[in-house]
């Protein structure tokens, strides 16, 4: 029976000499000057994406995601965290300003915006597009508490 061959080689180096592990570079990969900033906010959850002007996603962010559990994830201040980490990023892309289009009622509607802002990112516009019924099929029965 023979061994196997593997592909990876150890080479044996004297005592003292460190490995040396390059990082990888913080610039940016592309540069992006304008986007869109899109925040859905719900009473559970405040997710936020940013996209270039075409649509594209670059980067999106959740309270969920950032560790915020059950009700903790609807409160203003965990969407402020959300925004904080996408102002954050689109800074570091190099962002100038950006569009906000802003969809539900939950409470992290405005403090995810000015986190963002906080990143000195110009906001050009505000468009709510929160979806609204126009009478279309029978509503659910209400909640009895």
């Amino acid at each position: 029976m023979t061994k196997a061959k593997t592909t990876t080689e150890e080479v044996k180096k004297p005592e003292g000499e460190e490995v040396l592990k390059k990082e990888a570079p913080k610039t940016p990969k592309k540069k992006v000057v304008s986007g869109i900033l899109s925040i859905d906010a719900t009473f559970n959850n405040t997710k936020v994406l940013f996209a270039d002007k075409g649509g594209n996603t670059l980067f999106w962010s959740s309270a969920g995601s950032l560790g915020f559990r059950g009700a903790k994830k609807g409160t203003p201040f965990a969407a402020s965290k959300v925004g904080d980490v996408i102002g954050s990023k689109a800074a570091m892309l190099g962002v100038k300003d950006a569009d906000v289009v802003v969809l539900g009622v939950g409470s992290g509607r405005e403090p995810a915006i000015r986190a963002f802002m906080a990143h000195g990112i110009e906001i050009t516009g505000v468009a709510d597009a929160t979806p609204v019924p126009h009478n279309g099929p029978k509503a659910k029965k209400p909640r009895r508490v």
